[in-house]
């Protein structure tokens, strides 16, 4: 194998890793170390459609949220604001208590839909 070279980082939620290794899978054999994160989502993944959520909280415009964070947040779905906090704290990211509420009130009106 020739040396590889990363053209660009975009962070992606466990819901676009499921559909990429779908896509992957239709046109090649996946391997171990795929096949078990594939178990995995399989397992963990109870949500469809979370695309929609990822649209409703970017529209929120919450200033410093960005792609990355919003990601995270869906990854984990915190339905709580003190959830929410714990999910945030790894970054350098603050978010007013407002913020906040907002976030977790449209996480808690996707998860009543569904």
């Amino acid at each position: 194998m020739g040396d590889m070279q990363i053209i660009s980082e975009t962070p992606i939620d466990i819901y676009q890793l499921k559909k990429e290794l779908e896509r992957i899978k239709k046109t090649q054999e996946l391997n171990f170390r795929a096949n078990r994160t594939e178990e995995y989502l399989n397992q963990v993944l109870a949500h469809k459609n979370v695309d929609e959520l990822f649209d409703k909280l970017m529209k929120l415009n919450i200033a410093r949220l960005k792609e990355q964070h919003v990601h995270k947040i869906i990854d984990i779905t915190p339905t709580t604001v003190n959830e929410l906090k714990v999910v945030l704290q790894s970054y350098t990211l603050t978010i007013n208590n407002e913020s906040m509420k907002k976030i977790v009130d449209t996480i808690n009106d996707f998860l009543e839909k569904k």
